[in-house]
């Protein structure tokens, strides 16, 4: 019976050329920017539920409380949990595409048929060789595994904090569908196709650019989290605090939300790396989107409730906003 209903399901979505991974980040995007005008614009004559749903963290909504939205708020902590399922996602991805590199194979048959599904139906195009596409999938690890390190081992939770259940789960099907828009359209994942053979030959001046900013981005990302982290510590290590204070030092000298800035800065070089995947560029818009919308509202936040917050620091994008 399932299996009937997703076969329906198939037929359907190739009959009217549905792509599942771009209507998702397509209507992700569309939710962030109307919801994210109308809170920047006429939060006060909001009602109180949306604004509940909307914001989370240091920004949370403070004012009157929605029962029932009350009931649909789990733990910030609970943020890990995605990260936990993007750890071993992203890992099954490269591991696949290592299989289908050493063995000179189109993947397996349930993989191309999954992908199918999830990205536009049997006339899937090779739009990636094979070579791009692992560069793009080792990347995309790099960042899942890093960010499953820090959130389940060094990052400090308050234990009070929450986030709308809608939160939580964007945050698997994000991570679902970055992973999958890798693949999507790389030689050998394709229906028919054989990988190429890797070479770091075949990889362009300007790929090795993106790279380079990717690894840039990633490693101070890190140690903008760990800025973070260290407020709530003593000079021993030991948590002394789960109050937001104000931090100092790396690029929070220039933006308040430097981490979200290397977050849009990794999935734009990694876009410069399989630039024709028109899926990834749906990925950046959400990504760009979601990131300049939270770190505004963080920038305010800051210069909310610290008087002495330095007037140099833009939200996001140095010297821009």
């Amino acid at each position: 019976m399932i299996l009937q209903q997703i076969k329906f399901l198939q037929e359907l979505l190739d009959k009217y050329q549905i792509n599942l991974l771009n209507s998702i980040f397509i209507n992700f995007t569309l939710t962030i920017i109307l919801l994210g005008l109308l809170i920047n614009a006429i939060e006060p004559h909001l009602p109180a539920f949306i604004t509940q749903s909307f914001r989370y963290g240091k920004h949370s909504h403070k004012g009157e409380q929605n029962p029932l939205i009350g009931k649909l708020e789990v733990p910030k902590s609970w943020f890990s949990h995605f990260y936990i399922f993007a750890f071993g996602w992203s890992l099954l991805a490269l591991s696949l595409n290592l299989k289908v590199l050493i063995h000179g194979t189109t993947a397996p048959d349930c993989v191309v048929d999954f992908l199918d599904f999830v990205a536009g139906g049997k006339d899937r195009n090779v739009l990636v060789n094979s070579t791009s596409g692992f560069v793009a999938t080792v990347l995309i690890t790099m960042q899942c595994v890093r960010r499953f390190y820090e959130t389940n081992f060094i990052q400090i939770f308050s234990s009070k904090s929450k986030i709308n259940l809608s939160h939580y789960i964007v945050g698997f099907f994000h991570y679902f569908g970055c992973v999958a828009a890798v693949l999507a359209n790389t030689e050998g994942f394709v229906r028919g196709t054989t990988p190429s053979s890797f070479s770091f030959q075949k990889i362009t001046f300007m790929q090795y650019i993106c790279c380079f900013i990717f690894h840039f981005s990633w490693s101070q990302q890190y140690k903008s989290n760990m800025i973070l982290v260290n407020l709530r510590k003593d000079p021993a290590g030991n948590t002394v605090t789960e109050k937001h204070l104000m931090p100092q030092g790396g690029f929070f000298e220039f933006v308040s939300s430097p981490h979200m800035f290397f977050e849009v800065a990794m999935y734009v070089a990694i876009s410069g790396v399989i630039p024709a995947s028109s899926t990834w560029a749906y990925i950046v818009i959400w990504v760009i989107a979601n990131q300049t919308e939270n770190a505004w509202l963080t920038h305010k936040w800051y210069k909310e409730n610290f008087k002495n917050y330095p007037k140099r620091r833009y939200a996001i994008y140095p010297y821009i906003l």
